[in-house]
């Protein structure tokens, strides 16, 4: 019976509070209503602008670097904004918020100053134009073709079809190799043949190898020489000059043509041996 008073006094309590408030529920209901519109809508607004202004940028042959680096600036910069937005249709003092917020960021800044020097990176990267989506560019101790630049971090893609994530800082703090930023690039071979080999008919071989291939650019015109003496080889050099393009085909196919070719002039290629002689003592 105690019980059953003590519900009916709380459903009474709680009936009489809602009556006598129920200006202030309508007001907070609407407003917590409106914050979820406002929200929903601003995500989907952002969402819409962001795409929108990230295709108008790609049709305007704008770099996919720089277009995906913007428009992620641009989307996290409305985010926030909606974000307040909505606090403040709730009831939240948004003058209040901002200082509140700039102050956590100035500690969470002086906490990730990692994070904020990769973004810096990630700026300096982009407006200094040292790759571009589609760049084979060796950097920060690996290898593989740009897939994009985000705030924090630079996307590669590795000739295996690997993806790697690299921090934008490490690789402005480090030598960066574009093997794509020119068009045309230089192929340097070195073949080895024996002492015994006829020197000039080497060369003549190797030039005619070269002047029958059509990938091969007449300018600048390849350079062919013996560049070494060694330990048990006459190493020529073999530069041609290639589209970048077709620098790696090329190199595997030029190495199988002049070994084909040396082999069929008889012009032997020097191998690592070893000559083991055995003596045979007789016992005493």
């Amino acid at each position: 019976m105690e019980t059953e008073l003590l519900n009916a006094a709380f459903l009474q309590d709680a009936q009489s509070w809602i009556v006598n408030n129920q200006e202030l529920i309508i007001r907070y209901t609407v407003n917590i209503a409106a914050a979820l519109i406002t929200l929903i809508i601003g995500f989907i607004a952002v969402g819409m602008l962001t795409g929108g202004m990230n295709k108008v940028l790609k049709a305007r042959n704008i770099d996919s670097t720089i277009s995906d680096f913007v428009t992620s600036l641009l989307k996290y910069g409305l985010l926030a904004f909606v974000i307040i937005a909505a606090l403040s249709r709730v009831g939240v003092q948004t003058a209040s918020f901002v200082a509140v917020v700039g102050a956590a960021g100035l500690a969470i800044g002086l906490a990730l100053q990692g994070s904020l020097s990769n973004f810096a990176a990630g700026v300096l990267l982009i407006g200094f134009r040292f790759f571009k989506a589609g760049d084979y560019i060796e950097a920060a101790g690996t290898a593989g073709t740009v897939h994009s630049v985000q705030i924090f971090t630079t996307i590669l893609m590795t000739p295996d079809n690997r993806m790697i994530v690299v921090p934008n800082s490490k690789i402005l703090n480090d030598r960066i190799v574009n093997y794509s930023k020119e068009s045309t690039r230089r192929l340097d071979l070195v073949i080895g043949v024996s002492y015994s080999a006829d020197l000039q008919l080497t060369k003549e071989v190797l030039t005619r190898i070269i002047e029958e291939e059509p990938r091969v650019l007449k300018e600048p015109a390849c350079r062919i020489a013996v560049s070494e003496l060694g330990a048990s080889s006459v190493d020529f050099i073999v530069r041609p000059w290639v589209k970048a393009e077709d620098y790696w085909n090329l190199k595997f196919d030029l190495l199988e043509k002049i070994k084909n070719e040396l082999d069929a002039n008889n012009i032997g290629i020097p191998f690592p041996q070893m000559d083991v002689h055995l003596f045979k003592q007789d016992k005493a």
